[in-house]
């Protein structure tokens, strides 16, 4: 899963991405576009892995990009360049300056939200209206186009028109024919407030409908708490009372964004963290390891974490009943350790 980091000029973006990514600053590097793989850090695998002693342990994973610092420009291909690479992300984290800083006399966080949710619905509005004459041409011409989705689209540019991002219109947010489009108002969007290191209160107005899903974040704070030691890190988080890192809540909001949950696999070679989506069937979470098992799937042996947890084994599981086989429809639950059964 990927996650676009978006935001004005001055929201500290940059800071944001390298606080989340443990990564550094480089100034040679400033203008190209960053991705950071991050390890999602789950208790579950701990206690997992010092059950079954595997060679091998692996956590979930959440990338994160910082697309380069194009957006924004007068230059509308140069804009155009910018939303194209954010298109490819899952989900958003749009960082909002709420600190006065070097040379802002004014904080208006509200005003930067609706700024850039604009900014988000004119660019789908251009590839909307783009690929509605583009349809009109064909029709024009004679040549065969989907009615569904030239509808569809019809009332895509009229929410945008409105202003209306797509993601408050859930039936054009998730509908399958719109899919390649990308749009990035339809996308979830995480607002983080970027606070002094002394400020964790957000923004009391405008209404939170207006922000949406949000969080504050210090991020000069986080940024230098990355870059820590583990012990380090310790005595920084006690000394600002911070409960948890700017990574781990981050992630955490982030997979109840996209929707997400883990199931587990585990044995002797690797204890493994794997990631779907909620309400996924037994059969795609098995292709999510490999094709062949989808492909020869028969049955899936289930033992819920807190079931195994509280059984102390797999065998005491067992005796207990609450490892059960599932059929293909089966729809996976957060913490489930599975083991598939299949034949090719």
């Amino acid at each position: 899963m990927k996650l676009g980091i978006i935001g004005l000029p001055g929201s500290g973006r940059s800071t944001i991405f390298e606080a989340l990514t443990h990564s550094s600053a480089d100034a040679s590097h400033k203008n190209e576009t960053k991705i950071g793989m991050v390890r999602v850090p789950d208790e579950r695998v701990d206690v997992l892995s010092a059950m079954h002693k595997p060679r091998k342990t692996i956590y979930a994973q959440i990338e994160y990009f910082l697309p380069r610092s194009v957006g924004h420009a007068k230059d509308n291909k140069q804009d155009q360049s910018f939303w194209a690479k954010v298109r490819e992300s899952d989900a958003l984290i749009h960082v909002v300056r709420n600190f006065l800083g070097t040379g802002h006399t004014e904080v208006t966080p509200g005003s930067d939200v609706i700024a850039l949710n604009q900014e988000l619905i004119l660019a789908d509005l251009v590839v909307t209206e783009k690929r509605l004459e583009r349809l009109e041409h064909e029709n024009r011409r004679g040549k065969k186009y989907n009615p569904d989705e030239f509808s569809l689209l019809k009332e895509c540019l009229e929410n945008l028109e409105n202003e209306i991002p797509l993601r408050d219109v859930p039936e054009l947010a998730f509908a399958q024919l719109l899919r390649g489009y990308a749009f990035l108002s339809a996308k979830p969007v995480l607002v983080l407030f970027n606070n002094e290191d002394d400020d964790e209160k957000p923004p009391g107005t405008p209404a939170a409908d207006i922000f949406g899903e949000h969080m504050v974040i210090r991020g000069k704070l986080e940024q230098e708490l990355a870059q820590m030691t583990d012990a380090e890190a310790a005595e920084f988080l006690a000394e600002f009372s911070i409960t948890a890192s700017a990574m781990d809540r981050v992630l955490r909001r982030s997979y109840d964004l996209l929707g997400l949950i883990s199931f587990f696999t585990v044995g002797e070679d690797e204890v493994r963290a794997w990631t779907i989506r909620k309400d996924t069937d037994a059969v795609d979470a098995a292709d999510v390891i490999h094709s062949d098992i989808k492909k020869g799937f028969i049955r899936a042996e289930v033992v819920a974490y807190a079931d195994l947890m509280d059984a102390g084994s797999h065998a005491e599981a067992r005796k207990r009943g609450t490892v059960r086989l599932e059929g293909k429809i089966y729809q996976v639950q957060n913490g489930d350790i599975i083991n598939f059964r299949f034949n090719v």
